[in-house]
């Protein structure tokens, strides 16, 4: 892969992800984090993090970032959901979106595990018809 296909690949996921987490927030998640960790994780350059406000918000949060990565060209490679919906994992290999309930959200704390990320700014954009 030459440096310009990389460059558009990586361009492409850093707008998706910030796609991504701002459809969280249109949505009504609760403290939306975007990392990027592309300079210290080999398995994805985002990691989107988000809490959910019940189960059925975040299986149709998880449902249209779905469709969102399908719209952009990135459709998801995996998605799992727990057996009581309270942790939403969406695997599009670059970006990797994890959907909360607060309690399990702070068990795991994901924002320690990647403290070395660096945080990107989430754009606020017009709101998204719901």
């Amino acid at each position: 892969m030459s440096h310009q296909e990389l460059d558009n690949q990586t361009a492409a996921a850093a707008a998706f992800a910030a796609s991504a987490a701002r459809l969280l927030i249109d949505r009504h998640c609760e403290d939306v984090i975007l990392l990027d960790v592309s300079t210290i994780s080999q398995v994805c350059d985002f990691v989107l993090i988000g809490t959910g406000t019940s189960d059925r918000q975040m299986k149709s949060v998880a449902d249209e970032l779905g469709d969102l990565g399908k719209e952009v060209g990135l459709p998801a490679f995996r998605k799992h959901v727990d057996s009581g919906a309270t942790w939403i994992v969406t695997d599009f290999i670059t970006v990797v979106a994890h959907l909360f309930e607060p309690q399990l959200r702070a068990y795991y704390d994901l924002e320690d595990l990647w403290v070395d990320a660096k945080r990107v700014e989430i754009e606020s954009g017009p709101e998204q018809p719901q």
